[in-house]
């Protein structure tokens, strides 16, 4: 019963209203939300490992999740990953997770496409109403599909362009008896990214990344309008500096910024702006969401979520992986430690992460205290090989 309570905790504040707002003893916490929060939940372990930065580091088999510019400039011809996460392990629930799916092919050496998918269950969630009568079983599930294509534009820079289908079911039917008709929700979204590479031959040298994410639709879980929800549009910056010691050891130390293009959430008690928020068009939110903060510009800095990462290789073989996660306190407070580590043995290379306990009661991080792991194929060029 608990675990099933744990879920459909989880399941009703998906669902409820994006506006709630909860009042502290000092100052009010206006927390940036949306539908399908999935798309935000670092869906590979070595970014995992590394406080989830992403934006700017060197090109791997997940680089469609994070800046899909970076592709054109792996030096395999090929790549797939594939990466398990636990969700709520800390709480002993074990049918919640995210899996994901990801892979690239070069057409050429300027130019790739790519795909990828994410999976996201939250188990068997039994419905009862006020007096315990079971009402039935539903199964929760939210997944995105990409396809992608990146491009370089001269030897450093890049870009790349990627349209994702997103379907998000959370519940069926009128579950609680309350009237409201439930179904799944579906949205189309866009990315856009830039990646420059400042990398010598040696391998040292600094990298840049500009990300827009999930530019789409609104989402909506029943047939009334005035209901439809905002998804998770992103702005992100991400640098990466890498250093070479000798042809054995280098080290890369990275820093992402990510800003939600969601408006902010009006006052409390603020009827007329709640419905501003909700009519807003998509296109204007994603700017408006740069100056529309009750506290003015010091609040939207304080909607600035900031990764720090670092990730040691030996011998292009063993890696060790650490980095901070940070989120200002009165827009959600999620702070966190990871650590991770890697290998790598010709095309096959095993990431690990782990996130460290944080929190405590509603403020504990899902991740908390779980152990998650990706699997990752390399395939070269077979004339290259020769």
């Amino acid at each position: 019963m608990k675990k099933a309570t744990v879920k459909l905790t989880a399941l009703v504040l998906l669902l409820g209203s994006v506006t709630s707002i909860v009042r502290a003893q000092t100052d009010p916490i206006n927390v940036v939300t949306s539908a399908v929060p999935f798309l935000r939940i670092s869906p590979d372990a070595r970014a995992g490992g590394m406080g989830d930065i992403g934006v700017a580091t060197s090109p791997d088999a997940n680089s469609a999740f994070w800046n899909l510019a970076k592709t054109p400039f792996n030096t395999n011809k090929a790549g797939m990953s594939l990466t398990y996460t636990p969700w709520l392990k800390g709480l002993d629930i074990n049918d919640v997770y995210l899996a994901s799916l990801s892979g690239f092919y070069k057409l050429d050496e300027l130019q790739a496409i790519s795909g990828s998918l994410r999976y996201f269950s939250l188990g068997n969630i039994q419905f009862t109403d006020n007096n315990g009568s079971e009402l039935g079983q539903y199964r929760p599930r939210e997944f995105a599909v990409d396809l992608g294509y990146s491009r370089k534009l001269s030897d450093k820079l890049g870009v790349g362009i990627a349209l994702r289908y997103i379907n998000s079911s959370l519940a069926s039917g009128d579950p609680n008896n309350s009237g409201t008709i439930y179904k799944p929700g579906t949205s189309v979204a866009a990315d856009i990214s830039v990646f420059h590479t400042g990398v010598k031959e040696d391998g040292s040298g600094l990298n840049y990344g500009i990300t827009l994410s999930n530019l789409g639709s609104k989402i909506s879980y029943t047939n009334d309008a005035t209901q439809k929800d905002y998804i998770p549009a992103n702005l992100g910056l991400g640098v990466a500096y890498t250093k070479v010691f000798d042809q054995d050891s280098k080290i890369t130390f990275g820093l992402d910024l990510h800003k939600l293009l969601v408006p902010t959430p009006p006052a409390l008690g603020d009827s007329s702006g709640l419905q501003k928020y909700r009519n807003q068009g998509v296109v204007g939110s994603w700017f408006s969401s740069f100056g529309d903060a009750p506290g003015g510009f010091s609040e939207e800095l304080k909607e600035v979520q900031a990764s720090l990462g670092a990730e040691f290789w030996y011998q292009n073989q063993f890696a060790l992986r650490a980095g901070y996660f940070y989120e200002n306190p009165l827009k959600g407070n999620r702070q966190y430690f990871t650590l991770g580590a890697g290998l790598k043995y010709e095309m096959f290379g095993l990431n690990f992460s782990y996130l460290l306990p944080s929190g405590n009661g509603v403020n504990r991080n899902p991740l908390s205290n779980t152990l998650r792991f990706s699997l990752v194929f390399d395939f070269a060029d077979t004339e290259e090989k020769k």
